[in-house]
């Protein structure tokens, strides 16, 4: 049982500054909203099925679970990112996530994203890099547990 403590301790470490929730917000709403495009359609995305199609056809396959991973780390993981929780390892996800846009995507178009570069998923893979090694900061339920443990 300590153990597991140890490890829940590590998993929502942070400390009291202000910036993680500077990027937690705003990067927790453009990832949750992506998320909401693919996998219900919100928001003028094509949802699951159109989105799962279109991954397929780029070659990350199976599509439909492509498009369900990549759409479900996108919206769950904006939600804790808001909220502050989990921060760490959701951060890392979407790291994760961004590589594999960026790479698989995007990266062959150049920087900017007037030609569908990568610029966009660089800014988020950043942020998410940057909550990975800070945490969740002040006003974050990661904060909230970790004084209660």
């Amino acid at each position: 049982m300590n153990n597991l403590n140890t490890l829940f301790n590590t998993l929502i470490k942070t400390d009291s500054q202000w910036a993680s929730l500077a990027l937690r917000l705003p990067l927790g709403i453009i990832f949750a909203a992506h998320g909401a495009q693919k996998l219900f359609g919100w928001f003028g995305g094509y949802g699951l099925e159109a989105t799962g199609q279109w991954m397929a056809s780029i070659g990350l396959t199976p599509g439909y679970l492509m498009a369900l991973g990549a759409g479900s780390a996108e919206f769950f993981g904006g939600i804790l990112l808001i909220f502050g929780l989990l921060t760490r390892p959701t951060a890392l996800i979407l790291a994760f996530t961004m590589l594999v846009a960026i790479f698989a995507v995007h990266f062959e178009h150049g920087l900017f994203l007037s030609n569908n570069g990568y610029e966009f998923g660089l800014a988020l893979l950043s942020g998410s890099v940057a909550l990975l090694l800070a945490g969740g900061g002040r006003l974050s339920l990661d904060r909230l547990l970790q004084a209660r443990i």
